[in-house]
């Protein structure tokens, strides 16, 4: 392992946010009585995430204090594990893997394209927006060659990469859309690229092919079933109950008003909607959604219809769509 150093330049304080604060109180909690310095890792992590990204020696020395345990022996740690950054890094860290199935599939390219827009390993873009280094296997072979990205949004993982799709990616961070996570080609998730190649005759599995097994061969014998021993009044209750709880079941997402076609003059640009890119824009087009007044008015239950759609996890929320649709059509697009 190459030898690590803390940054020249350093904060002459540190002190953990209050999110950060309460974070760090449930770790130190976790361990037994004596056993608190187990939770340096966790808290190194915290105070990079409250330090822009990387760890100062003040938070080094606060944790210490905090775990009753040498300056050295913290230092020790960040400086083993790489995952720790000991200096400044730009707002998007970005994390290529070279490892030997990225290798094969272009991780070489993707380093060219940092190099050139970004610079060497390790430095800091003149925007302050970027900073890269070469990592080990990030576990996601299948979909090489991919990085991933720390940022506000989170650790991200961008694959299925080349040379074209990476500058496609920086371009987007840069202009401050958030970028969509996962492959950058036509397959879902990990699945095969292109048109499915297994199980494509149905007779394997619908039953035509001769008679369906009665009974699979050793399996457990099928327990007996009670006898009810509930009395007729209850017996009546049951399916009373059943209908009230029904009745109360959960009621499915509102959908949203949809259109076929944008008005006369043509859709709006979605894609000032801080969290849509191109590729959303052209997803919520099939949907029926055009323009930013469609947006504004979303209820919660048609926030959620939407959301279910895009598969965003409550995305649409945290990024407040519909607060920005509703300026954005105030302001009439401009």
């Amino acid at each position: 392992m190459s030898s690590r150093h803390l940054a020249k330049e350093q904060p002459d304080s540190f002190a953990f946010s209050r999110q950060g604060e309460k974070k760090v109180k449930y770790w130190i909690a976790k361990y037994p009585k004596g056993k608190q310095r187990s939770a340096v890792i966790p808290m190194l992590w915290i105070a990079q995430k409250d330090h822009d990204g990387w760890i100062p020696e003040a938070a080094m020395r606060v944790i210490g204090d905090r775990l009753d345990m040498a300056y050295i022996r913290v230092m020790e740690v960040a400086t083993f594990y790489t995952m720790f950054n000991l200096e400044p890094v730009g707002k998007h860290l970005i994390q290529v893997c070279g490892t030997t199935p990225c290798m094969l599939r272009g991780s070489g390219d993707l380093i060219k394209v940092c190099q050139s827009r970004i610079g060497s390993a390790g430095s800091v873009s003149a925007d302050g927006n970027f900073s890269w280094m070469e990592v080990e296997c990030l576990g996601a072979c299948v979909n090489a060659p991919m990085v991933q990205i720390s940022n506000s949004d989170g650790d991200l993982y961008y694959e299925d990469l080349g040379e074209t799709s990476m500058n496609a990616l920086l371009d987007e961070l840069a202009s401050g859309k958030a970028a969509m996570p996962g492959p950058r080609v036509t397959r879902d998730h990990s699945a095969p690229q292109g048109d499915v190649l297994t199980l494509v005759d149905k007779a394997l599995y619908d039953g035509s092919r001769g008679k369906p097994l009665k009974s699979i061969p050793n399996a457990p014998a099928k327990p007996k079933a009670k006898t009810s021993k509930k009395p007729a009044a209850a017996k009546k209750a049951a399916p009373k109950r059943a209908a009230a709880k029904k009745a109360v079941a959960k009621p499915a997402s509102d959908k949203p008003r949809l259109m076929k076609k944008a008005r006369k003059g043509g859709p709006d640009d979605l894609k000032r909607i801080s969290g849509v890119g191109p590729k959303i824009e052209g997803i919520l087009h099939e949907l029926g959604v055009f323009h930013y007044d469609q947006i504004a008015g979303w209820t919660k239950g048609q926030v959620d219809w939407a959301d279910e759609r895009l598969k965003f996890k409550g995305r649409i929320v945290r990024e407040k769509w519909v607060a920005q649709a509703k300026k954005l059509a105030k302001e009439g697009g401009k």
